[in-house]
């Protein structure tokens, strides 16, 4: 993608995009400067096809505010739209009026339509007199087509209370082609005295609880920054809802709450995740359900098979926790819940690109020690993380690489078609990114935990930060960056290590 200026970036275009060159209705016209900005949430882009982008910003001039609703009146708001391919807006290529509603937090999901393959755009909104900052995002190549090479970037869990995001802002300055966010956008706990920085509240459970929490963590400037940049693909873990949830089971009843609070608990979650999302309407919260996981197309060099770990799982395994635990090994159970496994391997079998990209939430290669392993990741679900890759197999998927997020720290590791061989085959590849903020600073480490009960793990570090890959039709080249510090604003980013996947070679490869 061509790079966004600093002008653009930093002030959004509001000084050097004419008002006037928006085309607007006249009550949108009749609002004063004197209106509060309403865009203090600022504005993201996500879910892009080779003709079709989401644009998404939420109302918000007093964003903080107890009752969600960041200071808006009981009242919809028209909120004008367009999209251009400089950042001056000298010509636009698509733009219209969306109805913000109260009852959706003055969320908008605006599908940008009509526009050219594997192509960089601008976009903006104009709500009560006032412009939006300026926001870069692209299409996907056709499909039949590989298009430039895919520059992507992704991260997890962004603890607001142990650090600064400045690890978004340097995701921002890679001028990525994507970002994907694996979960744990937000954390659902009140605050702990004595961090960087402290959650408004106590933990979160009703609509305005969650509501407030995204616009917290959306008022970041470095947040802000990384939605701006390009389009996002994301998924939510568990503490967009609760910790360690498991379909609708609890991990705990702290809070306590009834089993009626409880569903309307998950329900209030995923309403407010889709409200602060760049989601398409598919994806819209239908009472204490929401369908999140889907396939994502890019031309024909890559495609994108985004899981949801949490809605469907089996509870986790003996009472979850770090153990051994004979029951992970059990037919019966499944991570993503078995019509989840068939839509994922049936997606795999048809081959739509040289890549398929599993972006999921939790560690997905085997690792044990004397003590077991953790029954919330893949290995407290053997048996359908065997059923999955040895599907894969069948379906002779010649690139499977999983994206993980939620453990807090780097990894990369080689994934094998039987784990109690280490000389079996190796058949895929995970890439594991380290967090944004969660864990605070941790440190230098690099020697790899287990490795001598799980020699399939190639790569470990406890430093926050995210993965930044290069994706093409020969090969995959992934370099794992990360920041000395997030107890304090505006740390470095340097590569730790880097590695390659060859087309047709499964596999981490030192670079």
């Amino acid at each position: 993608m061509s790079p966004i200026s600093r002008r653009t970036l930093v002030f959004g275009g509001l000084a050097a995009a004419g008002v006037s060159a928006v085309p607007v209705r006249s009550a949108v016209i009749a609002a004063t400067a004197a209106v509060p900005y309403p865009f203090q949430l600022g504005i993201a882009s996500g879910e892009p096809d080779a003709n079709s982008v989401v644009l998404w910003t939420r109302l918000a001039p007093s964003p903080l505010n107890a009752d969600g609703q960041g200071g808006m009146a009981n009242a919809d708001v028209v909120v004008d739209w367009q999209v251009s391919t400089t950042d001056t807006f000298s010509t636009l290529v698509a733009f219209g009026s969306v109805t913000a509603q109260y009852a959706a937090a003055h969320s908008v999901h605006v599908v940008a339509g009509g526009l050219n393959p594997d192509s960089d755009y601008y976009y903006r909104f104009r709500a009560q007199g006032q412009l939006s900052p300026v926001g870069r995002t692209r299409t996907t190549p056709a499909v039949g087509t590989n298009g430039r090479d895919l520059v992507m970037a992704f991260t997890s869990c962004s603890h607001y209370e142990e650090g600064y995001f400045t690890v978004y802002r340097r995701m921002a300055e890679e001028n990525p082609g994507v970002i994907l966010h694996l979960g744990d956008y937000i954390y659902e706990y009140g605050p702990t005295s004595g961090r960087p920085r402290l959650h408004l509240g106590n933990e979160v459970v009703t609509i305005a609880d969650y509501r407030r929490r995204y616009a917290q963590y959306k008022t970041d400037p470095d947040l802000q920054a990384a939605h701006a940049v390009a389009p996002w693909i994301v998924v939510p873990d568990d503490h967009e809802v609760e910790n360690n949830y498991a379909g609708t089971i609890r991990e705990n009843n702290t809070p306590a709450l009834t089993a009626a609070q409880w569903t309307a608990r998950r329900s209030a979650a995923y309403q407010a995740y889709y409200e602060n999302m760049p989601l398409r309407p598919a994806q819209v919260n239908s009472g204490n359900s929401i369908q999140l996981y889907r396939r994502l197309r890019w031309g024909s060099l890559a495609t994108f098979h985004m899981l949801d770990t949490r809605q469907y799982r089996d509870d986790q395994a003996c009472g979850d926790g770090w153990k051994i635990c004979s029951d992970a090994d059990l037919a019966t159970r499944s991570l993503p819940g078995n019509p989840q496994e068939t839509w994922l391997l049936d997606g795999l079998g048809q081959h739509l690109g040289t890549w398929d990209i599993i972006g999921q939430q939790v560690f997905f290669a085997r690792r044990f020690n004397s003590t077991g392993a953790s029954m919330d990741s893949w290995d407290g679900y053997r048996a359908s993380r065997a059923r999955i890759q040895q599907g894969w197999v069948d379906r002779a998927v010649r690139n499977p690489v999983v994206l993980t997020g939620d453990v807090h720290r780097a990894w990369g590791n080689d994934l094998k078609a039987d784990y109690n061989n280490a000389n079996s085959a190796t058949i895929g590849s995970e890439l594991v990114t380290s967090s944004v903020t969660s864990s605070g600073d941790g440190d230098a480490t690099t020697a790899i935990p287990d490795v001598g009960t799980n020699p399939w793990l190639k790569f470990y570090s406890n430093r926050r930060g995210y993965i930044r890959a290069t994706v093409s039709p020969t090969q995959l080249n992934a370099d794992f960056r990360a920041v000395a510090k997030v107890s304090e604003h505006g740390a470095v980013a340097s590569t730790l290590k880097s590695f390659v996947v060859q087309e047709g070679q499964p596999g981490l490869q030192a670079v």
